[in-house]
């Protein structure tokens, strides 16, 4: 057993506060994992207080159709997540996880304070307005832009934040150290229950403040949540553990772009043998894989390399020469983009779930007793719920189970193949509101409603979750194991920045589909009255979509290669497998 500084200090490279090396009793761990999860799930509480009534509060204080406020929601969404990817690359290349928390924390609760003010001010007039079928005086342009401003706010700060606290989280266990690599598996996990938790609470409680025309005290409300999320991220300052910033990534794949067609004549030796690799200061080295082999070129040493390498004192050109550590974070890179780009159109159910989801819950009959109305916003809880659910009874029921029943350990499913089973569950998601819309149709009363119950909307919604919890969970797993050390809050970014695409797909599709549908004089599919139009028509070509994504991504996913990188303690040199 060791003993001495290899049990006092952590083996992966992480660093106090003050930049010495991480002590393992004094920092880290669950101690600071915790902090960070309820900085999550604070911060969720917070941001999903807003998000989960936007399209009702674009409808009935912003006076905008239901196809209009689809689209605000959706564009919202994906400038949300389109900012992940900006918070990510702050937080490798020059903040730091912590710092990037603590900034982006902060625009966060300003965007929140401003929203809060304005709303109180001057966006619900008359007084009393705002609820459903109460609609506000249509506001001046000045108003609308003081709301877009503060929400756009929200946008940058949740969205830049989440890569960020993440990674922080995850960092907090050494990977080397057996036990705590467990629990760092487990975190992400862990972390999807609290975010799910915090907006559990939004979507039920602050909902139904908000659907009774209290959007004031809502929004009040999500602002303390985020001042409290702000302040837990603080108190543990002292015991986080923190990795340098590895400068800018966009630089070192431009380098590996720019010495390629500066040497695109030169034969790219076999197998790689002969390209240079120097140190690497912030990160592992790995080792030299055979596809995109037109990259190498980058790595390959020219006569003038070898006189300035030569040369005392002297290193490389980084824009003339590149490692083939730096050539291989470019290749990773291009590797996780086809199944980055298939999960997008996955995203796309989940953005539905607060947008069209919603609409047709408010054009049902919301009654569950004599003296009790169900929000629309507040089904979600469903989905939140069964997403939770399964998470948690994943590990500590349904495997044990399992195991008792059949005698032996199962095999557990790749990152991969989770995926694409919840692609599959989504496709039954989006069939099952299909088939909700059409009973919903048949009975429509004379109205904008129907005599059909919310309630019947359960079952897409736990379809929904089940989906999410295959999907989110072991998409940030597989990001954040397939993205070099350099650059893991980008990994995590990427993964999230999915929902993104996913988000400005889903406005896309509804634009195109109702300037198809609304010829002629037609209603269209989304008209301003759903008991008008054929939103399930919506849900099905969703289907079909999804459905021809998952195809993709099988083939996709059957032709990925996994990064090898060597041990911190020891060089392992390993040859390329497959996931899946």
């Amino acid at each position: 057993m060791e003993t001495g500084n290899a049990d006092t200090y952590t083996k992966d490279g992480t660093i106090d506060i003050y930049g010495k090396p991480a002590m393992k009793e004094k920092t880290g761990r669950w101690r600071a994992g915790s902090l960070v999860l309820v900085t999550e799930g604070l911060a969720a509480l917070a941001f999903t207080g807003v998000e989960v009534n936007m399209v009702l509060f674009a409808k009935t204080v912003l006076g905008q159709s239901n196809a209009d406020a689809a689209n605000t929601f959706s564009t919202w969404m994906g400038t949300l997540n389109m900012c992940t990817l900006f918070g990510a690359f702050l937080s490798d290349s020059y903040l730091g996880r912590y710092l990037t928390c603590v900034v982006f924390q902060g625009v966060l609760v300003i965007g929140l304070v401003l929203l809060s003010l304005s709303t109180q001010e001057f966006m619900l007039e008359p007084k009393g307005c705002g609820k459903i079928g109460d609609l506000c005086n249509k506001p001046s342009q000045a108003k609308v832009a003081s709301f877009y401003i503060s929400i756009y706010l929200l946008a940058l700060g949740s969205g830049a934040i989440e890569p960020a606290l993440a990674t922080l989280g995850a960092d907090q266990f050494d990977e080397e150290d057996s036990d705590e690599n467990k629990s760092k598996t487990a975190f992400f996990s862990y972390y999807y229950v609290a975010l799910n938790i915090g907006s559990l609470i939004a979507e039920t409680v602050l909902a139904y403040i908000e659907n009774l025309g209290k959007w004031v005290l809502a929004f009040w409300v999500s602002t303390l949540c985020g001042v409290l999320a702000l302040g837990f991220l603080l108190s543990g300052t002292c015991r986080y553990r923190h990795y340098k910033p590895c400068g800018n990534p966009i630089s070192r794949f431009c380098q590996v772009v720019v010495s390629c067609v500066r040497k695109f004549e030169v034969n790219v030796p076999l197998n790689g043998e002969g390209l240079y690799e120097g140190e690497n200061e912030c990160a592992r080295t790995i080792p030299h894989t055979n596809d995109f082999k037109y990259l190498d070129r980058a790595a390959v040493m020219i006569n003038s390399d070898k006189i300035l390498l030569s040369t005392k004192g002297q290193s490389s050109n980084p824009w003339h020469l590149c490692t083939v550590t730096q050539v291989e974070e470019v290749k990773c890179v291009l590797r996780l983009l086809p199944i980055w780009f298939c999960t997008t159109v996955a995203s796309m159910v989940f953005v539905q779930v607060l947008s069209l989801f919603v609409e047709q819950g408010s054009a049902m009959n919301t009654k569950i007793s004599k003296n009790f109305h169900i929000a629309p916003a507040s089904m979600t809880a469903f989905d939140i719920i069964s997403t939770s659910t399964f998470i948690i009874s994943y590990e500590k029921i349904i495997v044990p189970l399992y195991i008792k029943l059949v005698k032996k350990e199962p095999k557990i499913p790749s990152e991969l193949q989770r995926i694409g089973i919840g692609m599959g569950i989504s496709v039954i998601s989006m069939v099952a509101a299909g088939l909700v819309e059409q009973f919903r149709l048949r009975y429509a009363d004379e109205g904008e409603t129907s005599d059909l119950s919310i309630l019947w909307q359960i079952p897409q919604y736990v379809l929904v979750g089940v989906s999410e919890a295959f999907i989110y969970v072991a998409q940030w797993e597989f990001f954040a194991s397939q993205i070099p050390d350099g650059l893991k809050s980008l990994g995590l970014g990427l993964s999230m920045s999915s929902s993104a695409l996913g988000s400005f797909l889903c406005t896309i599709i509804v634009a195109v589909v109702m300037k198809f549908t609304s010829k002629n004089g037609e209603k269209g599919w989304i008209p301003a009255n759903l008991n008008e139009g054929h939103m399930d028509r919506f849900f099905f070509l969703s289907a079909v979509l999804v459905a021809f994504d998952l195809v993709l991504f099988v083939t996709c996913a059957h032709r990925f290669k996994c990064i090898k990188q060597e041990k911190r303690d020891q060089v392992k040199e390993t040859s390329d497998s497959t996931l899946i």
